[in-house]
């Protein structure tokens, strides 16, 4: 592995900016290279952070958790507060204006977006720096494209571990300079996501700190914070709907939410296990393509043809780490997984700020509109189902 110093620089100021438009219209996505050098990817990954303020409770339970000097049990109890407080427990409602919109009834919405960094990552990133802390650990690393390496600054900021985030150097996100506030090192790279993960892990074997990277050693903890999406859904409902429409990247939240379904299957707790729908950006996810071209497991996809845009950047994959899993997951419950445009996250993600007064990531309609495109295909029959939204624009 690279010394530190031997690794170019990040740099914290952003280099996109979104584009805001409160009309409710169907547009075209930026052109692929627009405003960028050939060599750069601008994206506008970044979700809408929600953490300017904090109860005089909180601030004090940050104090304490932060604290290195305290004994490691009052750590632990404060941190356990914060995340319990600030995690999870996300909005479910029933889109009746969407239900108008494309003519099926009782869709449910689960907006993640009102996580502390406006994503489902916190859930993951408070459960990893949580277990970082009763085991002893002082720092932590993961490789990001924006959202994930935000959550982990975050968390770990509030409970006082180091944090190293992992960036390719060619990728500029706009939460850069909010992983740098939080306190993390971001440490550019070559090479694309795949390549700053292997760089990431590189790190944590050669200091032995935490690795949070997904497909590793900790990926049973990811699995199981999501689960507890499925717990939320069976909270609201007292059953399982029939359906759980997801949008879907390395697979690591669409295998955790099926995996919560199953176990409260498995406890007696629901009648069934939903179909599991996926959707990704189009051609750029090999569990998708594996799903179309009935594949046994999922199959690398040429690096050179994935190209990001400022839409599909959060879903694109070459490499989709926990793939196996989550193919496995949309057969077993007999579901689906579908290809889906730029043009049509976008339209989702403006009609669902127009109708249902979400500002959604145009990413994270993905699973929406897969569900929608069936639909028109072949009619679905009057039943519930629940949309996961991951994201806050």
């Amino acid at each position: 592995m690279k010394d530190n110093n031997d690794i170019p620089k990040a740099t914290t100021n952003s280099q996109s900016q979104n584009k805001n438009n409160d009309q409710f219209e169907l547009t075209e996505a930026e052109p692929q290279g627009q405003a960028r050098n050939e060599n750069q990817f601008i994206l506008l990954d970044g979700a809408t952070p929600n953490i300017v303020t904090m109860t005089k409770q909180l601030e004090s339970q940050k104090r304490l958790a932060s604290n290195i000097d305290l004994p490691l049990d009052a750590r632990i109890e404060a941190f356990e507060d914060i995340m319990e407080s600030e995690v999870g427990d996300t909005s479910m409602s029933r889109a009746r204006n969407l239900e108008r919109e494309i003519g099926l009834r009782q869709i449910f919405l689960k907006f993640e977006g009102g996580n502390p960094t406006g994503t489902q990552k916190d859930r993951i990133s408070f459960k990893q720096i949580m277990d970082a802390l009763r085991r002893g650990f002082d720092a932590i690393t993961v490789a990001t494209c924006g959202n994930y390496g935000s959550a982990i600054a975050f968390a770990a900021m509030l409970a006082g571990i180091k944090c190293y985030i992992y960036i390719p150097e060619n990728y500029h996100t706009k939460r850069t300079k909010e992983i740098a506030n939080f306190g993390a090192e971001i440490i550019r790279v070559p090479g694309d996501y795949e390549q700053a993960v292997e760089f990431s892990r590189q790190r944590s074997e050669k200091d032995e700190i935490y690795d949070a990277n997904p497909g590793g050693a900790n990926t049973i903890i990811q699995l199981q914070a999501y689960g507890e999406i499925a717990y939320e859904i069976y909270d609201e409902l007292r059953d399982a709907p029939s359906i759980v429409a997801v949008p879907v990247s390395n697979g690591t939240t669409l295998t955790g939410v099926y995996k919560g379904f199953q176990s409260l299957y498995r406890r007696g707790k629901t009648s069934k296990i939903p179909r599991i729908v996926a959707g990704s950006s189009y051609g750029k996810n090999p569990i998708v393509q594996a799903f179309i071209k009935n594949l046994t497991n999922c199959s690398d996809l040429k690096r050179e043809k994935i190209k990001e845009t400022s839409i599909n950047e959060p879903l694109v994959n070459w490499h989709s780490i926990d793939g196996d899993l989550a193919l496995d997951a949309v057969r077993i419950t007999d579901g689906w997984a579908a290809n889906v445009s730029d043009k049509n996250m976008l339209y989702y993600s403006k009609m669902l700020r127009a109708i249902e007064g979400l500002n959604t990531l145009p990413a994270s309609t993905a699973g929406l509109v897969a569900l929608v495109d069936h639909h028109k295909k072949e009619p679905l029959s009057n039943d519930r189902y629940v949309v996961i939204l991951t994201g806050r624009k």
